[in-house]
């Protein structure tokens, strides 16, 4: 069944919309824990922070390029196939994160996957990817100045890329990640390797070469990146890792995958450390356990230049984080052919306001029991907007989760806070989404959207 997944066997991109058992998903597909990596975060995201964000992949070399002040980028995309609602926002809302975190950014317009899924017009991909989703990335704080946006159809070097990277993708493989069967249309399976060059474009020499990147997303989206990371390492000329000898000392191996013995050569020039060179690898040794890490990661940018020089890509595996699902405001999912479970953010604020009131909360079934038993937070879509999108002060929120809980805050007046507060956020953004026009104005390669 689409739309509600109890298992990761079952996470289908174009489908689901809701994840209710995130440890089975961690455990099946090797998801790590996001509350992990919080406390090395100098100023965390309210997601990070609030535990919203719940996971990831290889997000290690994002964090230290942040503490490093090194180069690394963040993307993410969004299929223009219907308003932008507060889902949408939340991935917005990383990338904006990140960007001032010093990543490259990076926001896709992806008209081509819209296309060929969904059956959306060329059109009308135009007019819903800057009406709705442009719009409000710039409204949200998107740096337009040092930042990328970008529709797929448009983009030679994204098409390019995706059509290199089908070298190393082949239908078996996509047909079992994606659950493909024999009547999926040939454009669709194309779109997801423009995905994938979508991911990796980052790394590109046009945008300063390899550097970590990570993708924002749900976890719905887990397949597109497992599918990346598989593709990225085998587009790699080497494969570096940790190994033991004979006495169970740590030496690093440096494996070729498809490089000739020239490539091979020139990595071992470059490496000073002890090593011995053998017709397809070479081992370097000569190096404490508690410098493993360390000198991998050396080694690693070495070969990596050597690729590069040699015409290779030198890809990082890509990152991703994966945040939880908002539920749709009269309960379950949110469906863009139930107006009422969702709020846009292009909506006028008093429907906005409206629709907040009339929302499922997790209250009792009245005022006494109330006050008796105390309301249930964790399944109260009215307290998840205020926790997601309305409220910045975490002590403000431990506080009115804490009065919920102990029956002292009522449904009713709880509703009404956050129906003001979401009249004045929508009020407030869509304010900005004029004032974003005139923004991208300013630049000569958004000038023709604006006309939109």
């Amino acid at each position: 069944m689409k739309g509600r997944v109890n298992s990761a066997a079952e996470i289908d991109p174009w489908g689901v919309t809701d994840v209710i058992d995130y440890s089975s998903l961690f455990e099946d597909f090797g998801i790590s824990r996001f509350q992990d990596a919080v406390n090395q975060i100098a100023h965390p995201h309210q997601y990070m922070r609030r535990g919203i964000i719940v996971g990831h992949r290889g997000y290690e070399d994002v964090l230290r390029a942040m503490q490093t002040k090194s180069k690394f980028a963040v993307m993410s995309g969004f299929m223009p196939s219907g308003r932008i609602h507060l889902g949408g926002k939340m991935v917005m809302d990383e990338i904006i994160w990140h960007q001032r975190m010093g990543g490259d950014a990076f926001a896709c317009i992806a008209d081509m996957e819209s296309h060929s899924v969904r059956g959306v017009s060329w059109k009308d991909c135009k007019e819903i990817g800057v009406n709705e989703y442009i719009l409000s990335l710039v409204a949200l704080g998107f740096d337009v100045e040092h930042g990328h946006i970008y529709f797929q159809s448009t983009n030679k070097q994204l098409r390019d890329l995706a059509f290199e990277l089908g070298t190393e993708a082949n239908y078996s493989e996509i047909s079992a990640i994606y659950g493909f069967s024999g009547d999926v249309n040939i454009s669709h399976m194309i779109s997801v390797l423009v995905q994938n060059a979508d991911i990796l474009q980052p790394q590109l020499s046009e945008y300063g070469g390899p550097k970590p990147v990570v993708i924002p997303v749900g976890v719905d989206q887990d397949p597109h990146i497992r599918l990346t990371r598989d593709i990225a390492s085998r587009m790699r000329m080497f494969r570096v890792e940790q190994r033991l000898d004979k006495n169970q000392k740590p030496y690093i191996s440096i494996r070729e995958k498809q490089a000739d013995k020239g490539v091979l050569e020139a990595v071992a020039s470059k490496i000073e450390s002890p090593k011995r060179v053998y017709e397809m690898h070479i081992d370097v040794f000569g190096i404490e356990a508690s410098e493993m890490n360390q000198n991998i990661r050396e080694i690693e940018e070495i070969v990596r230049a050597v690729e590069l020089e040699y015409g290779g890509y030198g890809f990082f595996l890509p990152a991703a984080t994966y945040h939880r699902f908002m539920q749709g405001l009269t309960g379950g999912k949110m469906s863009s052919s139930i107006p009422e479970s969702y709020i846009s953010l292009t909506e006028p604020a008093e429907e906005a306001a409206r629709k907040v009131k009339q929302a499922k909360t997790g209250g009792r079934a009245t005022v006494e029991e109330q006050k008796r038993l105390g309301g249930l937070p964790e399944e109260c879509t009215v307290y998840e907007l205020l926790m997601f999108h309305l409220i910045e002060e975490d002590a403000r929120m431990k506080e009115i989760f804490e009065e919920c809980k102990s029956g002292k805050r009522t449904c009713k007046a709880c509703k009404l806070q956050a129906a003001e507060l979401m009249h004045s956020f929508i009020k407030r953004h869509q304010e900005e989404r004029e004032r974003a026009k005139a923004v991208l104005k300013e630049h000569e390669v958004y000038k023709e959207w604006v006309q939109v």
